[in-house]
């Protein structure tokens, strides 16, 4: 069932919260062919032309802007009769930017964004089903957790373009230095390995750390928090979005990294981009990231690759190591049969390993959602490529923002301020529900 439009001050803020989180980049042909719902072809269906109105930050990020533009180029070439028109804003403002249109009359056709918008898009009114832009036919083809992470209320509200779990970065020569003959493949191993770490130093006599998850009070830092929790079997929220923490996985998860912290293993309320900057010095052995930051390493310090790869989420607990889906993703929006069909028609274009391919495997490292496309080759993936396996759909509510930053609090809490696991959970709890209601 479509939403009504209802772009109220509380919708707008709730979107413009979630983004505020971290991004995966800005982001061919399989032979798959997509279908308008609306038309039943994929063409636009009377022959006039068509402008696609598609709002997208990335194009003011150097290192995406030629990939995108060449999308531009290349799709107007074989479809004259379709326009792509860039809405741009900085990566804070697009969905605002987008919002505001849409207030005033005149909404954009496709958003390039994040998974963890979504809830807040459907709730505001302003995005439609995928299902009537694309056929049934086509989404079948879809890795089925892709999707899972994009569903609200039984409907698919956006298309993941690609996706990754928080997977393992790890440096091999710290490790082989160090005498840890095998990767660790559990939390037990891990604590070993961080054993034979601890106390090393850099060549100018820095601290090298042998893990990191980053805590700090940053929405993105609460899904990579989240995502620990499924690696040790537990939950922070129901399949219906309901509070969920009497598990002894959630448990596990915050005593774990109370030890790390307590052993000096781990550096103290970093974000992702800290944890980056410290594995580029080689100031950092190990540390979980979407598969896209390695190239915010590269990016410091291009000579950290050849020693750069990665491995499947840690199992804890009763946990395997399944880890949190993370999604970028391509939302619509209803403007007439035409557009929808030139959209699909777009998507098609833009999911293949001609067009999508070298930009997942050379500028924003990551994992196809479309079964039809090849796995990257590159190296630095190879180790984690079966941690798609396991990766979990978390639950996606409207606020799922602040609750990942209570997530933030309480580990900052056992960790930062010393709190006992036991009541610093009672004090998650407390929050956690005036949240959710």
């Amino acid at each position: 069932m479509k939403k009504q439009l209802k772009l109220t001050a509380a919708a707008v803020a709730a979107v413009m919260a979630f983004s505020l989180t971290a991004c995966g980049g800005g982001t061919g042909s399989s032979g798959s062919s997509s279908q308008a719902a609306g038309t039943g072809t994929g063409e636009t269906g009377t022959g006039e032309k068509v402008t696609i109105k598609f709002a997208n930050y990335a194009l003011l990020e150097d290192a995406y802007t030629e990939f995108w533009e060449g999308v531009k180029s290349g799709f107007e070439a074989e479809n004259p009769d379709i326009t792509i028109e860039w809405v741009t804003a900085p990566y804070a403002d697009i969905v605002s930017t987008v919002t505001t249109m849409a207030g005033g009359g005149d909404k954009v056709d496709m958003i390039f964004g994040e998974g963890t918008w979504t809830s807040s898009l459907v709730d505001s009114g302003l995005v439609i089903p995928v299902t009537d832009v694309l056929s049934q036919d086509y989404l079948d083809q879809f890795y089925e957790n892709s999707l899972e992470a994009s569903t609200v209320d039984g409907e698919i509200y956006t298309l993941p373009m690609y996706m990754s779990p928080f997977i393992l970065y790890y440096n091999t020569d710290i490790l082989e230095k160090a005498g840890v003959e095998s990767v660790p493949t559990t939390y037990d191993e891990l604590l070993a390995a961080c054993e034979k770490i601890s106390g090393m130093t850099t060549e100018d006599g820095n601290t090298i750390y042998p893990f990191g998850q980053t805590t700090a009070s940053v929405a993105i830092s609460g899904s990579a928090i989240n995502s620990m929790v499924y690696n040790f079997g537990g939950e922070v929220l129901t399949a219906d979005g309901q509070l969920s923490i009497d598990n002894d996985g959630f448990k596990q998860t915050f005593e774990m990294l109370k030890l790390l912290d307590e052993k000096g293993y781990s550096p103290e309320n970093c974000k992702l981009k800290d944890l980056r900057n410290l594995f580029a010095l080689g100031q950092l052995a190990m540390y979980y990231d979407q598969s896209w930051g390695i190239s915010g390493v590269e990016n410091i310090n291009p000579d950290i690759i050849s020693v750069t790869a990665s491995a499947n989420p840690l199992a804890g607990g009763s946990g395997d190591g399944a880890s949190l889906l993370s999604t970028q993703t391509l939302f619509y929006c209803d403007n007439g049969d035409a557009n929808r069909a030139a959209c699909a028609k777009l998507t098609e274009y833009l999911m293949s390993d001609e067009v999508l391919g070298d930009y997942l495997n050379n500028i924003v490292p990551a994992y196809p959602t479309l079964k039809t496309m090849s796995m990257p080759d590159n190296p630095a993936l190879q180790g984690s490529t079966s941690s798609i396996d396991k990766a979990v759909a978390a639950p996606s509510v409207p606020a799922m923002n602040d609750l990942n930053l209570e997530l933030c609090t309480l580990a900052q809490a056992v960790t930062v301020t010393g709190t006992d696991v036991d009541t610093a959970i009672e004090e998650f709890r407390t929050a956690a529900n005036n949240i959710i209601g």
